[in-house]
């Protein structure tokens, strides 16, 4: 749940400022226009700067890109002469333009790296809680059936299923697979997850332990749904906690 969470945030995130990133830069540059006379197009340019790293450190390199493509356009129409026209007519507003473009582009690159990796530590924590909590609820179960159905529960929260279950018989016709890699393969290719989800009708992630095939997992994706490879080996690592449990169980009944 908490993964879904932080996920939803980002999405909702991203939008939001690539609204801005569309609305923002033109409104900046238009607030000048009463002091164009008085104030430098070198200061009205830093204040584009700063708006840039403010929307690519809150939004995606998508949104830092396009407000730094807006700013240096909007900064040209409403502050260098001619004004009110895509053109530039001086050589200092043209240098000024282009470091706009520059600036820009190098911090939006330098926020969408750091943002990558704050995210990839709070993925990587928020696996390990979920990890944890699955596998309490695992041993807190009693029964078999139990212990399935919490780590198919799980399952579909991680890889954002429609449905989940496990399936003793492997004998069945064979599926995409999830591997331990977190990569994906169908019909012996690699496919590409993390763009258009994980293939239908169904994918499975096959059930070991120390090399004993104990069933499989069987997932019904939601069409279109991208899985990161982060949350994809994590769904392996929950297979393979659930993998232990089950033979131990199974062993116990004898």
């Amino acid at each position: 749940m908490t993964i879904n969470i932080a996920r939803s945030v980002r999405e909702h995130r991203a939008h939001w400022s690539l609204v801005a990133a569309l609305l923002a830069p033109p409104g900046v540059a238009a607030s000048f226009v009463p002091f164009r006379a008085s104030f430098t197009n070198v200061g009205a340019a830093l204040v584009l700067v700063a708006l840039i790293e403010g929307l690519a450190i809150w939004g995606r390199r998508l949104g830092g890109y396009v407000t730094t493509a807006l700013a240096a356009l909007w900064f040209d129409f409403f502050l260098t002469p001619p004004y009110e026209r895509f053109t530039i007519s001086h050589r200092p507003d043209l240098e000024t333009t282009i470091s706009l473009l520059v600036v820009g582009a190098v911090v939006t690159e330098l926020a969408a790296r750091s943002r990558r990796h704050r995210e990839r530590a709070g993925s990587e924590g928020a696996h390990v809680t979920m990890l944890a909590t699955a596998a309490s609820a695992m041993v807190g179960s009693t029964t078999l059936e139990e212990v399935l159905d919490a780590a198919s529960q799980s399952l579909c929260e991680l890889l954002r299923l429609r449905s989940c279950h496990f399936e003793v018989d492997v004998s069945g016709p064979p599926h995409a697979q999830i591997l331990r890699d977190g990569s994906v393969v169908h019909v012996g290719m690699s496919w590409p997850v993390r763009e258009i989800g994980i293939p239908g009708p169904q994918t499975q992630i096959d059930c070991h332990w120390r090399g004993e095939a104990l069933g499989r997992f069987l997932l019904t994706p939601t069409p279109g749904e991208a899985v990161s490879r982060e949350d994809r080996v994590a769904a392996v690592a929950l297979v393979n906690l659930v993998a232990g449990l089950v033979h131990d169980q199974r062993r116990a009944r004898g």
